[in-house]
């Protein structure tokens, strides 16, 4: 894969503050797919992986017309009622077809999914039909082809069924073997790294002071990337020191196709992960106009692209979700996706100022937006709490009980 150029992050000059919608089409613009192609993957191993090209049916499906209804076959249209037709001997079943011609004017039991006898084309549900003495009694009129699946009416043979790009699901998995697909090329797993940085930040399970604190960012993003199908490069925790910023970006760049930090960003004394990618890469440091998140790093290291993310974990969270799984699809492969949206109608009260986007964490309840309490990028809760975000745009809004504003679920990032 060709890979991405040093200077794929930077702004035009003079940029100091981004919109969303710009950010959002800039790293759209300028990131490609940086993954490899495995080849002919059966099926057992693809679910959750990336189409590497498109996909063609080898047969139709259904690759014979079947019945529909368990019922009698014959030659349609039926319209002079009632009327008996002769039955013939033996059945048409799923597995054992009828072998032989249905002679015109006659009828055959057939049942659910049963190849359509030569001779018919049209079945009869056998709650509107009665058998007296050998003759099949019809009571009311049927068009030609009733409840009969015409042969590749769902698939045609040579029909592309899957585009390059598509993320395979179960159900798209169930496509590719309906037509008798074993195997396809699909890119290989992106490789995301994920550090922490921060002295005040301890790793679960050790000893704390007062003034430290736990690190929620690392076991949050790599379950992030993890649930998004890719592969997590676990790079730890590393205190406000250059040379071990340094050290992890360096392992980082060697194992992944991308690293994803947490703290360190902006411009303070200690924040060594701006500095480091200052000194050795080629960073933009993007005020974005969001609320949570502003300081989006997006930097170039030794080939290898990086997202530093805010310390905050909601600011880390929002950020994530609103630039990185982007983002990160389209590295891997994918197509790059906004996130489905809904209307839906507020309960709560909101005096928004113009300037910012806002992201809201918020939950349905009885058909409305409930949002989370307090708007503080370091009340975790609000995470565990909320169901998706409420986005409001950087104008001015007056929110009330009732007022349509955007929703969107975590499910439409792939979680």
């Amino acid at each position: 894969m060709k890979p991405l150029r040093n200077d794929c992050f930077a702004l035009p000059p003079g940029v100091n503050w981004t919109s969303v919608e710009e950010a959002l089409e800039r790293l759209r613009s300028r990131l490609h797919p940086v993954v490899g192609v495995e080849r002919s993957v059966p099926l057992s191993r693809v679910n959750g992986r990336i189409l590497a090209t498109d996909v063609y049916a080898p047969r139709a499906h259904p690759p014979s017309s079947n019945s529909a209804v368990d019922g009698y076959a014959f030659a349609g249209p039926l319209t002079e009622v009632p009327c008996a037709l002769p039955l013939l001997e033996g059945r048409s079943a799923a597995g054992e077809p009828y072998l032989g011609h249905v002679p015109e004017g006659h009828a055959i039991r057939i049942l659910t999914g049963a190849v359509i006898p030569v001779g018919t084309d049209t079945v009869v549900l056998e709650e509107d039909c009665e058998v007296i003495e050998g003759q099949l009694h019809l009571h009311g009129t049927l068009k030609a082809g009733a409840n009969v699946r015409k042969a590749g009416e769902d698939i045609k043979a040579q029909d592309q069924i899957l585009a390059a790009g598509t993320r395979l699901t179960p159900t798209q998995i169930s496509v590719l073997a309906s037509v008798g697909v074993e195997s396809v090329d699909v890119y290989q797993r992106l490789r995301v790294g994920v550090l922490s940085t921060g002295d005040e930040v301890k790793p679960v399970g050790s000893a704390v002071t007062d003034w430290q604190i736990y690190d929620a960012n690392l076991p949050m993003l790599s379950a992030l990337v993890v649930q998004l199908g890719y592969e997590l490069v676990n790079l730890g925790h590393v205190l406000d020191r250059a040379e071990d910023v340094k050290s992890a970006l360096e392992k980082g760049a060697e194992q992944c196709d991308l690293i994803l930090t947490s703290g360190g960003i902006s411009a303070g004394d200690e924040d060594h992960v701006s500095k480091t990618l200052k000194a050795h890469g080629d960073i933009s440091n993007w005020r974005i106009a969001i609320k949570p998140g502003r300081p989006l790093a997006l930097a170039m290291f030794q080939g290898t692209p990086v997202v530093g993310l805010p310390g905050n974990p909601v600011a880390a969270w929002v950020c994530a979700l609103r630039f990185g799984a982007p983002a990160m699809a389209l590295l891997a492969g994918s197509e790059w996706f906004e996130p489905q949206a809904y209307v839906m109608p507020a309960n709560f009260h909101k005096n928004k100022k113009p300037g910012r986007s806002e992201m809201l964490r918020a939950r349905i309840r009885d058909g409305r937006l409930e949002v989370f309490g307090s708007e503080g990028s370091g009340r975790v809760t609000g995470l565990a709490w909320s169901e998706g975000l409420v986005e409001l745009d950087e104008s001015a809004q007056q929110i009330e009980p009732g007022t349509p504003v955007r929703f969107i679920p975590y499910g439409s990032f792939g979680l």
